[in-house]
């Protein structure tokens, strides 16, 4: 399985000057869903899905899903589909999404020059919005799986008071297709690592075994705001007190090492007020993360947080609040895809390990509907949405070979030759 390393170059270097940034490190790129570089994005994508000589179509939140039926496929048989997404974070890489994409239309232009007969059609996907910078993350493909109705999408409303049905009318992708996920007998997505883990085993590929699981928890801390001089103490009612709920959940986290390594806690916001150096705070506001693959672990830092909170009221005076703001199941891939993406990697001469995702993506939603499956490529110092975001190009080649592969192998129950 040759892939044409140049043609998949050219396609991701294009795609990044839409919305490129100066940048003294790396080669940035902002692309917000509904802008001109967005629209940009949008129309190359479309060029070069009819060049290659797939059908078409755009739904009404702009998701792009160009079909390829073989000559030997059934025309009516479910497909296999794959991608990702071409829109950014602010100041973001130029792999983040866009490979995914065009990784799966390079597996097609591959396939088509093999002449590989396969049973079933191909859709390459490119979903809107999964980066939710302006109207909220994951929305193209929460609609595809029938999430959310696309009339409650289209009402999102993004900072300047635009709403997404507006936003894709001015750019020209508020389509009238019906994109039905379920209707795909199985999904890939190629993205990158954003991670270490295949840098430092120096392989080219990384099979992932299940998206983590996320929480959001919003935890308000209230105690008396008082002068920093005058307040001994002995009398203080002092929400830094937060200070133990941070290193609470670090230990959390790090007790539970033992029974599941990808378990994580984060406190990666705090709020004091009035915020002044020479005043005892009157009011701290956290905010945690917590995520893992498995759902009882997520579950256990969740209770020390809860318990910790309770020993706070009690030791120190503070009244405490705890609110979920986020909270998203642990999504396992689907083995007979991982199995698939393996026997294409082996078959493509690559020692594949198996690894989870500590991001999610828009698999998560479409796990949820058909068999789903993730494979990374590696990230150079397992940088991620910046411009410093760098994957070499023939780790991008042998990632898409082992995605064309597999998509050949779930096409036809074999892998390509």
């Amino acid at each position: 399985m040759e892939i044409d390393q140049r043609r998949l170059r050219d396609d991701l270097e294009t795609t990044a000057s839409f919305g490129a940034i100066d940048a003294d490190d790396g080669h940035g790129r902002t692309v917000l869903t509904g802008t001109e570089a967005d629209q940009q994005a949008r129309d190359y994508l479309c060029e070069r899905l009819q060049e290659a000589g797939l059908e078409v179509r755009i739904d009404a939140v702009g998701t792009i899903v160009g079909r390829w039926t073989p000559a030997s496929a059934e025309p009516d048989a479910a497909p296999i589909a794959a991608g990702s997404h071409l829109d950014s974070v602010p100041a973001g890489g130029i792999f983040d999404g866009p490979l995914g994409v065009y990784a799966a239309l390079e597996a097609v232009r591959t396939l088509q020059e093999t002449e590989r007969a396969l049973d079933r059609p191909i859709e390459v996907v490119s979903f809107t919005e999964e980066e939710g910078t302006r109207f909220g993350a994951l929305l193209g493909s929460s609609v595809a799986v029938g999430e959310r109705s696309p009339a409650t999408a289209l009402e999102r409303t993004a900072a300047d008071g635009t709403t997404l049905e507006d936003a894709l009318i001015e750019i020209g992708y508020h389509g009238d297709a019906t994109i039905d996920a379920a209707a795909w007998d199985a999904w890939l997505e190629l993205h990158i690592e954003q991670g270490r883990r295949l840098e430092r085993a120096g392989t080219p590929v990384g099979i992932v075994s299940a998206i983590t699981g996320i929480l959001h928890l919003d935890v308000r801390i209230d105690g008396e705001a008082n002068h920093a001089g005058t307040t001994p103490m002995a009398y203080r009612t002092d929400p830094p007190a937060a200070a133990e709920l941070v290193l609470a959940v670090e230990d959390a986290a790090t007790d539970l090492l033992a029974e599941s390594d990808s378990v994580v806690g984060t406190v990666g916001r705090l709020e004091v007020t009035p915020n002044a150096t020479n005043v005892v705070p009157g009011t701290t506001r956290l905010g945690i993360d917590i995520r893992d693959v498995t759902a009882a672990t997520m579950t256990a830092v969740r209770q020390r947080v809860e318990e910790t909170l309770a020993r706070l009221e009690r030791e120190r005076g503070v009244e405490t609040t705890l609110r979920e703001t986020v909270a998203i199941d642990p999504v396992p891939m689907a083995s007979r895809c991982q199995e698939a993406l393996h026997r294409s990697a082996e078959h493509t001469g690559i020692d594949a390990p198996t690894l989870h995702s500590g991001a999610g993506h828009d698999s998560m939603h479409v796990a949820a509907v058909t068999d789903a499956g993730m494979l990374f490529a590696p990230s150079k110092a397992g940088l991620s949405h910046s411009p410093a975001e760098w994957t070499d190009w023939d780790d991008c080649a042998q990632a898409t070979a082992v995605l064309a592969t597999a998509l050949a192998d779930l096409a036809t129950g074999s892998p390509a030759d």
